[in-house]
């Protein structure tokens, strides 16, 4: 793609009609059903194309419109990407984010047609690269956006896998573990924290992992209670692992998973009552009398 002066024809048109460009641009964003104005304020919107227009400004008084990988476009491409990043966060949905950047398409080609209405050659050819500009940056905020959000789920996903992990204080000295679902590594990783933080924090002797809700028992699960108790018993806590169902006491068998020297119990109830043994304290139910 060859370029001669849409550089400077962009230049003259921002520097000449900015306060028009903007207005009519953030017209284009309010119109057509589209939610922005539910999502965000006015001055906020106005603010954010102000800064924009600003920083296309100075790229192109530096660059060259079709090398915006460039360095002279970085500072477009971070506020693209900090855009992109704040609106993944208030609920905008990737055409809408997009549409920040193509919605001033109108704008820009009916201020160049008046500039150009009398070199309809020129007009075309700034016409194209234009175009090519304005679709680089919108599918730049496209991908910014993606990133963005891939990133906001992988962090609800970890504040998910956390929250599906509490330890339980159930005595002092004591703590429980409940598992539900799936234990995978990354699981693993979290449960392992988490419950070493726990035994840091409240100096236990004893963690009882519970795997009742555990829907299967692989070599790979074993693997992962295995790591577990070890890192556990690094820390000074003894484990004592519950809700060995018979399928998966079976299972455990049959893969020849060694836990012989791992106490296991087959609900929570008798393991809290092993734990309550090795603390020395004894539990006496209380006489009608």
């Amino acid at each position: 793609m060859t370029n001669t002066n849409t550089e400077s024809v962009l230049a003259n048109l921002l520097d000449n009609h900015r306060e028009k460009l903007l207005s009519e641009w953030i017209q284009e964003q309010s119109t057509g059903g589209k939610r922005t104005a539910g999502l965000m304020k006015q001055n906020e919107l106005r603010n954010q194309c102000s800064e924009f227009l600003q920083l296309l400004r100075q790229a192109l008084g530096e660059g060259k419109v079709e090398n915006t990988n460039g360095p002279i476009w970085s500072e477009v491409r971070s506020f693209l990407d900090l855009i992109s990043r704040s609106r993944a966060l208030q609920g905008f949905t990737p055409s809408e984010t997009a549409t920040f950047i193509f919605s001033l398409k109108r704008p820009l080609f009916t201020l160049l047609a008046e500039e150009l209405k009398s070199d309809l050659v020129a007009l075309l050819r700034e016409n194209n690269l234009l175009n090519s500009l304005i679709d680089e940056l919108g599918l730049y905020t496209t991908e910014s956006y993606q990133k963005a959000r891939e990133e906001v789920i992988a962090r609800q996903q970890e504040e998910l896998l956390e929250l599906s992990t509490p330890v339980v204080k159930l005595w002092d000295g004591i703590l429980a573990l409940p598992l539900i679902g799936t234990l995978d590594s990354a699981r693993t990783q979290i449960v392992m924290e988490s419950l070493l933080q726990r035994i840091v924090e409240t100096g236990s002797e004893i963690a009882i992992i519970d795997i009742t809700g555990v829907p299967t028992v692989d070599t790979l699960v074993a693997q992962h209670l295995i790591k577990t108790v070890t890192a556990a018993r690094l820390m000074g806590a003894e484990c004592i692992i519950s809700g060995i169902r018979p399928q998966i006491a079976q299972t455990i068998v049959h893969l020849g998973v060694d836990l012989a020297d791992v106490e296991t119990k087959a609900n929570l109830a008798d393991a809290f009552l092993i734990a309550l043994r090795r603390m020395n304290v004894s539990i006496h139910r209380k006489s009608n009398i």
